[in-house]
C-alpha cells in the first residue's frame, strides 16, 4: 500500500499522537477535543488539520460519515479519559456499563461508524490489570463484536527515546485478519533528563525567556527554602524535621534525577523541582520530557498548559506506534 495513509484523532488534546502520526507521515482527516485552550494548541501547530471543538458525544453518527465521507480511514487514534476503573467499589459493575466511562463508549461508537482498517486505544497502564483482567476483556470484546482483531501491551515510552517512564497501555485493533505488531524498544540507553533539559537557559523562580513556554514559576519563598535543602534526586527526607511537609502526595517536595529518566509527567508537577535550579519545570522543560519540539507552542494559562503536556501521548511513542500500522498495512 503506497498511498498515504490517513487518521482521524479522537481526544486529540494538544496533539501529541497527531504529532507522532503527521512525523510519519500520515494525513490527518480531522480531529476531535472538547477543551477550549487545548484546542487553540492544537489549531497553532496543525493549522491545516480539521479540528472538530465539541464533546464527541455531541457528534452524530450522520455527521462522522460525512466527515469521512471522501476518505478511506486508515487508522482512529486516540485515548479515551476513563474514571471508572481507577475508582474503588466499582468491582461489582461492569467498565462498560460505568456512566464515568461513557467516553470509551464514544471511542468504540466512531470506531463502528468510520470502519478504520485500524484503531490505536491508549489508556493508563493499571487498565490493564483493573478488577483481575475483565476490564481489559470487556474492552477487546467491544471490538469483536465489531469485527476486529484486538491486542494490547503495556509500553513504556522511555523504551522509544523519550526521556521519561511512562508506561501506558495500547490497544490495537485491525479488520483484516493479520498479525499484530507493537513496536520494539528503540533504545539501548534510555535518555535522561540533564540530557534533554540541559541546553534551555537557567532560570530562578518567576524569571522569564525569549523561549516560547519556559518561564520559570513564582514560588513562595517558604517552599524555595524548603526545597533548597533536596539534592539532585532527593526527597522531603532531606528538609529539615521541623519545617518538613508532614502530609500530601509523597510524590511531590522531590527533585528530578539528572541521571535518569523523568518519572511520569502529569498535570500538576508543581512540586517536583529541578535537579540544580531551585524551580519547578518550565512547561517548555516538562514538553521536552513528553518528546515535543522545541517549536511546538502551548496556548492558554499555565495550569492549562501544563495539563495539556500531562494529558499528551508523548510524540516519539506516537511514532513508534505509528511506523508498525504503517508496516501492518504493507503486510496486507
Amino acid at each position: 500500500m503506497n498511498r498515504t495513509l490517513k487518521y482521524i484523532d479522537l481526544f486529540s488534546g494538544a496533539g501529541g499522537f497527531s504529532l507522532g502520526f503527521d512525523n510519519k507521515g500520515f494525513q490527518n482527516v480531522f480531529s476531535v477535543d472538547i477543551e477550549p485552550s487545548f484546542c487553540e494548541t492544537y489549531n497553532h501547530n496543525f493549522p491545516s488539520h480539521n479540528l472538530i471543538q465539541k464533546d464527541i458525544c455531541d457528534v452524530t453518527d450522520a455527521e462522522l460519515k460525512y466527515l469521512k465521507e471522501y476518505d478511506e480511514i486508515d487508522v482512529v487514534i486516540g485515548g479515551p479519559p476513563c474514571q471508572g476503573f481507577s475508582i474503588a467499589g466499582n468491582i461489582g459493575r461492569q467498565f462498560i456499563e460505568d456512566p464515568r466511562n461513557r467516553l470509551f463508549k464514544e471511542f468504540v461508537r466512531v470506531v463502528k461508524v468510520v470502519e478504520p482498517t485500524y484503531f490505536v486505544m491508549e489508556n493508563v497502564a493499571r487498565l490493564y490489570n483493573h478488577n483481575k483482567g475483565n476490564t481489559r476483556g470487556e474492552i477487546i470484546n467491544d471490538f469483536e463484536n465489531l469485527g476486529y482483531k484486538v491486542e494490547c501491551k503495556i509500553l513504556n515510552s522511555a523504551d522509544y527515546g523519550v526521556p521519561q517512564v511512562r508506561k501506558r497501555v495500547i490497544f490495537i485493533g485491525t479488520k483484516n485478519n493479520q498479525e499484530i505488531l507493537f513496536p520494539k524498544k528503540q533504545v539501548d540507553k534510555y535518555v535522561t533528563v540533564k540530557e534533554a533539559l540541559s541546553s534551555y537557559p537557567k532560570l530562578k523562580s518567576g524569571q522569564e525567556s525569549k523561549i516560547p513556554n519556559h518561564i520559570a514559576m513564582s514560588h513562595s519563598e517558604q517552599m524555595l527554602h524548603k526545597m533548597s535543602f533536596v539534592s539532585d534526586g532527593g526527597d522531603r527526607n532531606e528538609i529539615p524535621e521541623p519545617i518538613r511537609p508532614k502530609s500530601g502526595d509523597v510524590r511531590k517536595y522531590i527533585k528530578y534525577s539528572s541521571d535518569k529518566p523523568s518519572v511520569t509527567v502529569t498535570g500538576d508537577m508543581r512540586k517536583i523541582f529541578h535537579y540544580e535550579q531551585n524551580r519547578a519545570l518550565t512547561v517548555r522543560e516538562l514538553a521536552k520530557l513528553q518528546s515535543f519540539p522545541d517549536d511546538f507552542e502551548f496556548k492558554g494559562t499555565k495550569i492549562s498548559q501544563q495539563q495539556q503536556v500531562g494529558n499528551s501521548v508523548p510524540p516519539k511513542m506516537a511514532e513508534a506506534i505509528a511506523s508498525v500500522i504503517i508496516k501492518m498495512s504493507k503486510n496486507v
